[in-house]
């Protein structure tokens, strides 16, 4: 008995699988590089209501002071003593028009430490200090009676 082969046309289907690769190494590329562009210390900074936009915070030049929840300072990503900060912030200062420091700190780091931080810094010079926050996200308030078990109402 002998075998008949039989020769397949060309493929018409697309295939996905090398794109796919392609996909899922970018993807962990970005996952690994997208922390490293972070500027500064991050902390988890506390959450305000109202928090006033400071778009000026995110450029490459900002003088930026982060307070650590057990009280150590960096500027930018440089760590600092307390009693360095009013003579760094001045050499950081000196040569711009717009004298400006932002402070951003952990909600956690007690208050003092970051008063501590405020003063040294005004002690520098600076025309306007920034406290840095992130905006509260509140939920929609949930009318009665629509989730969750029944209410009952007593007359």
């Amino acid at each position: 008995m002998a075998l008949k082969r039989t020769m397949a046309g060309p493929v018409s289907d697309i295939n996905v699988t090398p794109m796919a690769d392609v996909m899922l190494v970018l993807l962990i590329i970005f996952m690994v590089i997208t922390p490293m562009l972070q500027r500064g210390f991050s902390v988890d900074m506390a959450k305000a209501e109202n928090p006033r936009p400071m778009q000026d915070a995110d450029k490459e030049d900002a003088v930026l002071l982060a307070v650590t929840r057990d009280g150590k300072v960096y500027l930018g990503s440089d760590r600092v003593r307390l009693d360095e900060i009013t003579a760094k912030v001045k050499d950081r200062i000196a040569s711009k028009l717009d004298k400006t420091v932002f402070v951003k700190s952990d909600a956690r780091a007690k208050y003092g430490d970051v008063v501590a931080v405020v003063n040294n810094v005004r002690a520098a010079g600076v025309d306007s200090l920034g406290l840095l926050t992130e905006k509260l996200e509140r939920r929609a308030p949930s009318v009665p009676g629509t989730a969750g078990a029944p209410e009952t109402v007593s007359p």
